[in-house]
């Protein structure tokens, strides 16, 4: 078996792989029996002449082969969402292109399922900004996405949670803007543990009255609502409120802590996935999700529930730079040839974080070529001065 040298404890010592890696194969969305979206990260261009903390540069081609590698496994592509470092490294005008090139990959294949993020991140939160200059924001991404015949994933505002004064607020901006759709939208609800920025979102730092708000704008307008992403790290939470949507709205879990679990569902109910982990497990999930379609419930579980040691490893506190992991997997497993993030992202988690992952990753079996991996995981050593 192979072994590589990894910091673990504070001290360096040798890890033996075990993982046998799963089997990458293409699939059809068709044979699932839940929609499934993978929110995809971007490749940045390493050989770009930029400033990394200014000024985002991106490998185009990598970026959208990534997004036909997810299609490819039968996974919807949730395009330009905090996966994508929305909101950390990517503005609104880097999104747009994104957006505008990923639909055109879409648009060239007949099994391409794609929805996009609108916010309000080009409008700079402050107190100055109004309920109404937030509601022109959305509009104005709403119809950048529309216009391209994009469908749309409604992501929450850091300014309106610094300029709403009351829930109302939320309910004014959330109906005229689901008014306007012209198909159903995905809204997403992300938590404080994700974004520090959008604590207190629907107008209260208790979720389950916020939850409140937020089903009070569902039920308002549930023709206008395909479901709602909720991004709270609570199964408990997550239950709560599946329970309580209109018959035709979905759950789409972004659980990242108890996604097996909550895919697979119970008597009451199910959910469907909406999640960034699954951009770092494409081929784990799709095949687990294979098996769940065929009422193979048992190996549903073998496949997926492995990965979630590693998932919670990766988003672990402090959340936000869950995306350091979701790229550096990318690096190990040859999706990219580098270790480098919009933003200069990739030095938000440590060494002993990333050798973790690494064995973690060994261990639910996501490493496509281990010896690859090895040689890779050796390189950022060196780089730290571990040899």
């Amino acid at each position: 078996m192979t072994t590589i040298n990894l910091p673990i404890d504070g001290k360096i010592v040798p890890y033996e792989l075990t993982g046998s890696p799963i089997e990458l194969k293409k699939r059809d969305a068709k044979d699932f029996s839940r929609i499934a979206y993978a929110a995809a990260h971007v490749v940045a261009d390493p050989l770009a002449d930029n400033d990394p903390w200014i000024a985002p540069a991106i490998d185009w081609d990598r970026t959208l082969a990534f997004r036909h590698r997810l299609w490819d496994l039968g996974l919807g592509v949730a395009e330009a969402m905090d996966t994508a470092q929305r909101g950390m490294g990517l503005g609104w005008p880097e999104a747009r292109e994104l957006i505008r090139r990923a639909l055109g990959e879409a648009a060239g294949r007949k099994d391409a399922l794609i929805a996009c993020g609108v916010g309000t991140d080009h409008l700079v939160a402050g107190p100055d900004v109004t309920i109404d200059q937030i509601i022109r924001a959305y509009e104005e991404q709403m119809e950048t996405v529309e216009a391209a015949g994009g469908r749309i994933i409604l992501m929450a505002s850091r300014a309106l949670a610094a300029a709403a004064k009351h829930p109302d607020d939320y309910v004014r901006v959330y109906d005229r803007i689901l008014r306007q759709a012209k198909q159903p939208v995905i809204i997403h609800w992300l938590g404080e543990m994700f974004d520090p920025a959008l604590e207190g979102y629907w107008g209260n730092v208790d979720h389950m009255k916020a939850m409140s708000t937020c089903l009070q704008v569902i039920e308002a307008n549930a023709a206008k609502v395909e479901g709602i992403k909720i991004s709270l790290l609570s199964k408990e939470k997550e239950i709560a409120m599946r329970r309580q949507l209109p018959d035709a709205v979905r759950m789409f879990t972004g659980d990242d802590f108890n996604y097996a679990e909550l895919i697979a569902g119970d008597e009451q109910g199910h959910s469907d996935a909406l999640l960034g982990i699954f951009d770092a497990i494409a081929p784990a999930a799709s095949a687990a999700l294979e098996a769940l379609g065929a009422n193979r419930d048992k190996e549903f579980f073998e496949l997926l529930e492995p990965t979630v040691p590693l998932s919670r490893h990766i988003f672990k506190s402090p959340t936000r730079f869950y995306k350091t992991g979701v790229v550096f997997l990318a690096y190990l497993n040859g999706l990219q040839d580098h270790f480098v993030m919009v933003g200069g992202q990739q030095s938000a988690r440590s060494l002993s974080h990333l050798a973790e992952l690494f064995r973690l990753a060994d261990k639910a079996r996501v490493l496509a070529d281990p010896d690859r991996a090895v040689a890779r995981m050796k390189n950022v050593l060196a780089v730290h001065g571990v040899v």
